[in-house]
């Protein structure tokens, strides 16, 4: 995996070899949160998106202290290496893996091809939960630069008119084009209107990755982001419906391209599309 601009990648034969070792933790993150519960690798810890990482009352993430408490809390110290995987070619996985380095946590990696991979080579899975030791993991700083906010994106779009800058948007392109408003076989969310931010070039996440979960080579994914003219020196924001696709392809673009100024756009298009004053191009016409 050395031709990646970062070392942020494990294999399931590596974490095979370390799930001894003292100072290499295991996080599951899952986008269906019962799959941890029928079985998981062994010593890992789960994390659950939707009660972990998001504020009970206010749209937004927990605060930076509250991320040093629920990582002290799963037994995480500083410098442990911490491994994140999970289901769906780990979406929710990459989506930990940006917010926690948002919240400016060191030492991460993905184990590349997540829980399906792991169980596809029918390697092991228990059902015991592990008891971690509490730690007291020190105060974390917040990385703005990781993170865009929906005036900053609507700024952006010049920056996209000009050249100087790249949106992705890496929904389907039925989402895209506005055809539907959510992905096939998922909820809809509530959002008003079908399309896409103007000027975004659509490059659904999945073209990414291999079909056993795994990501595209290096070389493939330079030529997935250079043909749609995404490329390393352009601000490049992402999005996608609520981050957790969009920070999939931000792991791509910034850890394992290199790409140095690549931002998630978290609120994503149920914010945008929702949003009043806010500009959207629609390509789907009703025959």
């Amino acid at each position: 995996m050395s031709d990646y601009a970062k070392d942020v990648l494990v294999s399931t034969e590596w974490v095979a070899e370390h799930l001894n070792d003292e100072n290499v933790r295991l996080i599951e993150v899952d986008e269906d949160i019962l799959l941890y519960d029928m079985g998981h690798i062994p010593g890992a810890v789960k994390l659950d998106w939707q009660r972990d990482l998001w504020h009970d009352t206010e749209r937004d993430f927990v605060t930076a202290d509250k991320v040093s408490e629920l990582l002290g809390r799963l037994g995480i110290r500083e410098d442990d290496t911490v491994v994140l995987y999970g289901d769906k070619s780990n979406w929710w996985a990459a989506y930990a893996y940006w917010f926690l380095t948002y919240s400016g946590v060191q030492g991460l990696k993905l184990m590349n091809g997540g829980r399906q991979k792991w169980a596809a080579e029918g390697r092991e899975l228990t059902e015991e939960v592990p008891s971690p030791v509490p730690t007291t993991y020190p105060a974390l700083t917040r990385d703005e630069s990781l993170r865009a906010y929906r005036d900053e994106v609507k700024a952006h779009l010049e920056a996209v008119q000009s050249g100087q800058g790249a949106m992705v948007d890496v929904r389907s392109p039925d989402e895209f084009s506005g055809k539907v408003t959510h992905m096939p076989n998922y909820p809809q969310e509530g959002v008003l209107r079908g399309g896409h931010i103007p000027g975004a070039r659509n490059i659904p996440w999945a073209k990414a990755t291999n079909e056993d979960g795994t990501f595209k080579s290096a070389d493939e994914l330079r030529a997935l982001y250079e043909g749609e003219g995404v490329t390393a020196d352009k601000d490049v924001i992402a999005y996608c419906r609520i981050a957790e696709r969009s920070s999939h392809s931000w792991f791509v673009l910034r850890e394992l391209l290199g790409y140095p100024k690549v931002r998630n756009y978290d609120g994503s298009w149920t914010e945008w599309g929702n949003a009043v004053g806010m500009p959207i191009e629609k390509t789907y016409r009703e025959e």
